[in-house]
C-alpha cells in the first residue's frame, strides 16, 4: 500500500513582489511638477495612451488653420436726388419678356436698358418706355398682358409708353394668327415693327439698316430732346 504523500506549508514572505523604488527617487518625481515625465526622463511616444498627451502634442505642433480674409460688402452707389420722381429726359427700353432684344435696341439707337422691369422713380429712370417683345406667339401674348398691367395702374406713377416694339423672330410673313392679334393690339399703342435682321442673331451689325429701324431711332431721338 502506497504510503501518502505529506505536503509541507511554505512561509509566506512579507517582501513586496515589485520592489519599490527609493524614497529619494519617488519625492523627486512628484517635486518636479510635471505630470507628464517619470523620473525626469521624457516617455517615448509609443509608450503613450493613444488619444492622450502625446496626441494633444501633435495638435500642437501643427500649423494653425488659415481663415479666409473677410471681404467688405461692396458700398451702395448713391443714387441722384430725384424726389422719387421719373425723369422728363431720354428713352427706356422695357422687354415684356426675356429675350426680347432690348440689349440690342438699346446698344444699336441708344437709351436705357432696363431689362424686365419697369423704371424706378427713386432712380430718377426715364418716364417714357418702349416695350419690346418678339413675333412669336409667347411675345404678342406676353405683350397683351404688358398692357393689360398698364390698364390697370399696375406700373409706376408718370410712365408713359411710347410704343410697342415687335421684333421678328424668323424671316418671312406672320402667320394669319399671330397678325390678326397684332392688329387687336395696335389698337391700343402705336406698334413699330422691326423686320428680321440675321446679322443680330450672330452678334455683329447690320450691314444693312433697315428704314425701320432708322424710324425708330427717330422717335428714340425726339424723345431723348
Amino acid at each position: 500500500m502506497p504510503t501518502a504523500r505529506r505536503f509541507q506549508r511554505r512561509k509566506v514572505s512579507a517582501a513586496p513582489v515589485w520592489p519599490e523604488p527609493p524614497e529619494e527617487e519617488i519625492s523627486r518625481e512628484w517635486s518636479s511638477g510635471d505630470l507628464r515625465t517619470l523620473g525626469g526622463q521624457e516617455p517615448q511616444l509609443e509608450d503613450r495612451a493613444p488619444g492622450g498627451i502625446a496626441t494633444i502634442e501633435r495638435l500642437e505642433k501643427q500649423p494653425p488653420v488659415r481663415q479666409p480674409p473677410t471681404v467688405p460688402p461692396p458700398e451702395a452707389k448713391p443714387r441722384p436726388e430725384t424726389g422719387g420722381r421719373l425723369s422728363t429726359r431720354g428713352v427706356a427700353w422695357v422687354g415684356v419678356h426675356g429675350g426680347a432684344g432690348v440689349s440690342t435696341l438699346a446698344s444699336v439707337i441708344g437709351g436705357t436698358d432696363l431689362g424686365c422691369r419697369w423704371p424706378d422713380p427713386e432712380a430718377g429712370e426715364p418716364a417714357r418706355v418702349l416695350l419690346v417683345a418678339r413675333t412669336n406667339s409667347s411675345g404678342v401674348w406676353a405683350s397683351s398682358r404688358a398692357l393689360n398691367a398698364i390698364r390697370e395702374g399696375r406700373h409706376p406713377v408718370g410712365m408713359e409708353v411710347v410704343s410697342l416694339v415687335l421684333v421678328a423672330d424668323a424671316p418671312g410673313r406672320l402667320p394669319m394668327r399671330l397678325a390678326r392679334r397684332i392688329r387687336v393690339l395696335r389698337s391700343a399703342v402705336p406698334i413699330h415693327r422691326i423686320p428680321w435682321i440675321p446679322e443680330w442673331r450672330l452678334g455683329s451689325e447690320a450691314k444693312r439698316t433697315p428704314r425701320e429701324l432708322h424710324r425708330l431711332a427717330a422717335l428714340a431721338d425726339v424723345e431723348r430732346n
